[in-house]
């Protein structure tokens, strides 16, 4: 593979976590470069190896998935380098975060995800955060697999009332 064409997704990947105003995971990453054809899944792995290893991203592991935060180097970097992005694909990228901007931010947002913890033992974790800082963290032991899945995706369709409830019995006199 050709530096150029590296370097252009590296500055498509720093392009899209410069413009997205909730953090970006590595998987809806993937989707928009994917779904555009502008590379394959083996070569993105490469892009983003590379990014991390010469400082350009942080890789931040919440419950089951990967986000991405770019650095100051990868700021300076997009400053530099930047205009080697197409506009139509500039373009094309801001589009898709307007687009999706609510699905992204509702899945960089609301997280569930279990473990097994022990014989007959499962912990589901349920995260919901706010402008990048976390407003609520529960974390419920359970028997089965069964019950931690099904609490991990009703936490999705339910988060706000859940957090309502919690909010107003916990500050009631």
């Amino acid at each position: 593979m050709s530096s150029k064409y590296l370097t252009l997704y590296k500055m498509i990947v720093l392009y899209m976590l410069k413009r997205c105003d909730a953090p970006l995971s590595k998987s809806q990453i993937y989707d928009f470069i994917l779904e555009n054809e502008y590379t394959n899944f083996l070569t993105l792995q490469e892009v983003f190896a590379e990014m991390v290893t010469s400082g350009l991203i942080i890789e931040k592991s919440m419950v089951s998935r990967t986000y991405l935060e770019m650095t100051s180097e990868g700021e300076e970097t997009l400053k530099f380098f930047g205009n080697r992005i197409n506009p139509a694909i500039k373009t094309q990228i801001d589009e898709y975060l307007k687009e999706n901007s609510m699905k992204l931010r509702d899945e960089g947002s609301i997280l569930g995800d279990y473990t097994k913890t022990g014989e007959n033992e499962y912990t589901a974790q349920l995260i919901a955060n706010e402008n990048g800082q976390s407003i609520v963290e529960i974390k419920l032991a359970v028997p089965t697999e069964e019950i931690a899945r099904n609490i991990c995706k009703k936490w999705q369709d339910c988060n706000q009332e859940v957090y309502q409830y919690l909010m107003e019995t916990l500050m009631s006199d």
